[in-house]
């Protein structure tokens, strides 16, 4: 964390024992007054968490309750092929003993993938197995850091596969594998 020559030591500001500046639910540290957010506090170092963080913190100074769902916010890793995720893993699901369903779709199966010549990896949807809500998304493959978006706007409204499943996707796009893998998580897979 960057929190070296901040000045926060002098002023007494709380640090963990990684240098990160320790905060409240709504970003302010022990010292009145004083906020953090981003780089200097505890999470993943994201660009966009910490663009979420600035403007819920804002939002709570002008007593507008700022609010940040922290299980929506994407991973990316600017790879190739690139690597998208949000929510929980399957290993997640398994040690907290939710029963979950899993829908998969290879980029392979994609027309626009094989088009581009670029379909090496997947769309993996993780769902509860009852409610078939949306509790995961990973993404190896083409455009996965575009991609995830539509999985977190899903998430955070708190969709279903189904809700997702059923929503018109242009063609050829490499979108219809997100659509896919939702279908394949409600049990009814078109293409693969």
């Amino acid at each position: 964390p960057y929190t070296e020559n901040l000045g926060v030591k002098e002023v007494g500001v709380k640090l963990d024992e990684r240098g990160r500046i320790v905060t409240d639910a709504h970003f302010q540290s022990n010292i009145k007054g004083v906020y953090a957010i981003g780089d200097c506090v505890a999470g993943p170092m994201l660009a966009h968490k910490a663009e979420e963080e600035g403007i819920a913190c804002v939002e709570h100074i002008a007593g507008r309750g700022g609010h940040i769902n922290y299980n929506t916010i994407p991973n990316v890793i600017y790879t190739h092929p690139e690597v998208a995720t949000v929510g929980k893993t399957e290993e997640e699901l398994k040690k907290e003993g939710v029963k979950y369903s899993k829908g998969v779709f290879p980029f392979i199966a994609n027309s626009r993938a094989r088009l581009n010549d670029d379909y090496e990896g997947l769309v993996k949807i993780l769902t509860d197995k009852e409610t078939d809500r949306i509790l995961g998304i990973h993404i190896i493959g083409p455009s996965a850091g575009e991609m995830i978006a539509e999985g977190v706007l899903g998430m955070e409204y708190g969709a279903a596969a189904e809700d997702i499943g059923r929503t018109t996707h242009a063609h050829p796009t490499l979108s219809e594998a997100f659509k896919e893998a939702c279908m394949a998580a409600y049990g009814k897979p078109i293409h693969f």
